[in-house]
C-alpha cells in the first residue's frame, strides 16, 4: 500500500523486454535507505517487487498483466520515473490509499496554467470514469491528486508548483500517456452495487454512461 506522495524522481537505467514481460532497472537514491530484496516500490504508480539491489539503484521484474495495463513497456533508458516506498503503519496518510495496482492508461489532452498551478486534462478509459468524481482522489503515474473536473471521457487535475517540479507530471505534455488508478473505496462500492442491482452506479446495462447515477428515487425503489 502507498499514499501517492512521490519520494524522489529516479531514472530508468535499463529495460530488458521479453515477449510479454520485462525487467526494469532504476537508478535511485532516497528510496534505497533500508530497502531490501522482496520489498515493494511504486514506479510511476506500479507496485513492483525488488529482486536485486545495488548501491545506486534496484531491479524489478514486470509480469505480463502489468505490461498490458501500464506504460511500463514504453520506458526507455534515461526516462524519469516517480518512486515511492511502501507505506509503514507508523507513517501518516497524507495522500490517499493507493494500492499500486494500475487499472489502465490515460492520455494527457491539455495542459494550461491557472495562477500558480498547472491544470491537466486527461482522457481515461470508459471503464474507469464512473469511479473518478469531482473532489475525489485519483492516482496519476503514482501521484495522489484531487479531481477538479470529471466527465464521461476525461477528467481534470491541478498541480501546485511543488508537485510539478518533484514528479514526472511537470514534464508531461499533450499526447503523453500516464498510469491511472482510481480510488479503491469507489471500486469496492461500485462492485457491491453492481452485484446487488445489476450494473455499476452511473452505468447503463449496455455499458454506456448514465446521467442519473445514484439518486434518492433509486434508493427508495430498492428498499433504502
Amino acid at each position: 500500500m502507498f499514499t501517492g506522495l512521490v519520494a524522489e524522481l529516479g531514472s530508468v537505467e535499463r529495460l530488458a523486454e521479453g515477449e510479454d514481460t520485462c525487467r526494469l532497472s532504476v537508478r535511485a537514491r532516497k528510496v534505497l535507505g533500508g530497502l531490501k530484496v522482496g520489498d515493494s516500490v511504486a514506479v510511476n504508480g506500479v507496485c513492483l517487487t525488488v529482486t536485486d539491489l545495488r548501491s545506486n539503484g534496484f531491479t524489478a521484474d514486470v509480469m505480463p498483466e502489468t505490461v498490458r495495463r501500464t506504460t511500463m513497456h514504453g520506458l526507455r533508458p534515461g526516462d524519469r520515473v516517480n518512486l515511492e516506498r511502501a507505506l509503514r503503519l507508523a507513517d501518516g496518510l497524507d495522500g490517499h490509499i493507493v494500492q499500486g495496482h494500475v487499472e489502465g492508461v490515460g492520455t494527457v489532452t491539455k495542459v494550461r496554467p491557472e495562477g500558480n498551478a498547472l491544470v491537466y486534462t486527461i482522457a481515461a478509459p470508459a471503464e474507469l470514469t464512473p469511479y473518478i468524481v469531482e473532489k475525489g482522489s485519483v492516482t496519476v503515474d503514482g501521484v495522489s491528486l484531487t479531481v477538479i473536473q470529471a466527465g464521461d471521457t476525461e477528467f481534470g487535475v491541478s498541480l501546485i508548483p511543488h508537485t510539478a517540479a518533484q514528479t514526472t507530471l511537470g514534464y508531461k505534455k499533450p499526447g503523453d500517456t500516464v498510469n491511472l488508478e482510481t480510488d479503491i473505496l469507489a471500486r469496492y462500492i461500485g462492485r457491491f452495487l453492481s452485484r446487488r442491482f445489476g450494473s455499476p452506479v452511473g452505468t447503463a446495462e449496455d455499458g454506456s454512461r448514465k446521467d442519473d447515477g445514484l439518486t434518492m428515487d433509486f434508493l427508495r425503489r430498492n428498499g433504502f
